[in-house]
């Protein structure tokens, strides 16, 4: 047998595992079989009982299938692997996100999986007589896993109660601490009274967004446009408030201006544009990189905010140099 029979096998094997755990035909292609033979360690000469759980972030599971499998999967194919594949893998309490740091940000390099250690045992049953009846058994278990780990996420997210009364709640860590603090004590200092039409998650981009009263005020955007972190509608100054949360991204500099003026190009409301940071030192870091005409607010000094020149003081401006 060839090691290119090795890899079919295995592949083959591993497809037939992920539909023995009830998993739907996307999540028993091959791709998803190759992501839990990764998850797994477990080469093709490897025999199932050698299986183990090592943290792996989606790059290193890439490196494994480019050495062990042949397969060289290209950079972009990652979201793909994130989203199809991994984040299935999770709900389905198969996989542990970062048990090792649960408070992690989503877009730190260092998100890691985990295959989790009920499944583990089973999984190195495989191929084994005593396979069927510990199946049997992990899935009877398997619904109260999801619910034990669906509760441990919902606990760790970000209550968030929004101007007009909605309660909702961001994904821990990121920069969505620092948002919490801006719709609860900016908002309330400098825009009371205003809508908020949207509201990034450092978990799921689009959290919240009224794109109907987006498109109302001529500002149409797509999945794929750099929204600002928060957008904010003051009704009577007509003033659109574009808030960037420069915990995590950085400020509003010249280049961010711009963008942001591109994006919202067709706006019939004034644009304000304001830098968030936790505090003053953080801003500091970043004093130099702050466009003119802007705005800054700090968190940790939430009655003040910084002005950077020009002729009004939080407001919209028609010229756009910087």
């Amino acid at each position: 047998m060839t090691v290119a029979d090795d890899v079919a096998d295995r592949i083959a094997e591993a497809r037939e595992l992920l539909r023995r755990l009830n998993f739907d035909a996307e999540r028993s292609n091959e791709r998803s079989a190759l992501v839990l033979l990764a998850l797994l360690d477990l080469a093709p000469d490897q025999p199932w009982s050698e299986a183990s759980n090592p943290l792996l972030r989606t790059v290193d599971i890439m490196d494994f299938l480019r050495q062990y499998y042949g397969r060289d999967y290209k950079p972009n194919t990652r979201e793909t692997v994130r989203r199809q594949t991994l984040h299935q893998f999770a709900e389905a309490a198969l996989v542990l996100q970062n048990p090792d740091a649960p408070e992690r940000p989503i877009n730190s390099p260092k998100w890691c999986y985990q295959i989790d250690a009920r499944a583990l045992d089973l999984i190195r049953t495989y191929r084994k007589s005593e396979f069927e009846e510990a199946l049997r058994e992990y899935l009877v278990e398997a619904p109260g896993l999801r619910d034990i780990y669906a509760a441990e996420r919902k606990m760790r997210r970000i209550p968030l109660k929004l101007p007009d009364g909605r309660e909702v709640s961001l994904s821990p860590g990121g920069q969505n601490e620092l948002i919490s603090s801006i719709v609860s004590d900016f908002c309330a200092y400098f825009t009371p009274g205003a809508r908020i039409l949207y509201v990034g998650d450092a978990g799921g981009k689009w959290r919240i967004a009224d794109a109907g009263a987006l498109k109302q005020l001529g500002v149409v955007v797509d999945e794929h446009g750099k929204m600002a972190d928060l957008v904010v509608y003051m009704p009577d100054k007509n003033w659109l408030v574009l808030i960037e949360a420069a915990s995590s991204h950085g400020p509003v500099d010249a280049k961010r201006y711009g963008e942001l003026k591109t994006l919202f190009a067709g706006s019939t409301a004034g644009l304000v544009f304001v830098s968030c940071f936790p505090t003053r030192a953080e801003m500091r870091k970043d004093l130099t990189k702050i466009a003119w005409e802007t705005e800054v607010w700090c968190a940790d000094n939430p009655r003040h905010l910084i002005h950077f020149n020009g002729e009004r003081f939080l407001g919209p401006y028609e010229g756009d140099e910087q």
